[in-house]
């Protein structure tokens, strides 16, 4: 009997020195927040009309489809581009380009179409003086259709091969958004 009150003494002693040795605080995972519409502002410069190209999702994944614009540019024109990414579901709205912006070396944007001779070039950097794209410079060549993508990469590695230049293939990262949008040049 005396062997089993120790046997039990020491399984206490023991489960107590396992459970105190546990962190005090759980790592809680970095929760992204949750981009229900993103609006990319082409401005000509010079005359024209501003082309606004918009996604909006306020359901999420598994509900109805999101609302995407079509754009409709000139030939030969340049634009500059704004981007701005909100969550229309909190009360207010929440910007979520300012986040962007204040976490600016953690993320980039990046373009790329299907349309012949549309270049998209970054107006903006981060503090590392890597390419951040919420401003950049869109620039149109003759008419032709078709597609402009538009990639949000949290995290990527602004220093590998092709990345600065707004090459994703060799960013990593996770994407907090990828939009694709119907592009009519004239």
């Amino acid at each position: 009997m005396k062997s089993t009150s120790i046997y039990l003494a020491g399984l206490v002693i023991a489960f107590i020195a396992l459970t105190s040795c546990e962190k005090d605080d759980p790592i809680i995972p970095h929760e992204e927040e949750l981009i229900t519409s993103l609006i990319y502002t082409l401005s000509p410069v010079g005359v024209g009309e501003t082309v606004v190209l918009s996604f909006k999702d306020l359901d999420g994944d598994n509900g109805n489809s999101p609302i995407i614009s079509k754009g409709l540019l000139k030939a030969n024109t340049r634009y500059t581009g704004a981007m701005e990414l909100l969550n229309e579901l909190e009360e207010p709205v929440h910007n979520i380009t300012d986040e962007i912006l204040e976490e600016a070396e953690d993320h980039q944007f990046f373009f790329t179409s299907t349309v012949n001779d549309l270049q998209v070039l970054y107006s903006d950097s981060d503090m590392n003086g890597n390419p951040l794209g919420i401003k950049t410079q869109l620039a149109t060549q003759g008419e032709g259709t078709g597609v402009l993508k538009i990639i949000l990469r949290h995290e990527p590695d602004k220093f590998a091969d092709g990345v600065a230049d707004g090459d994703i293939t060799n960013a990593g990262g996770e994407t907090d958004i990828e939009v694709i949008f119907e592009i009519d040049v004239q």
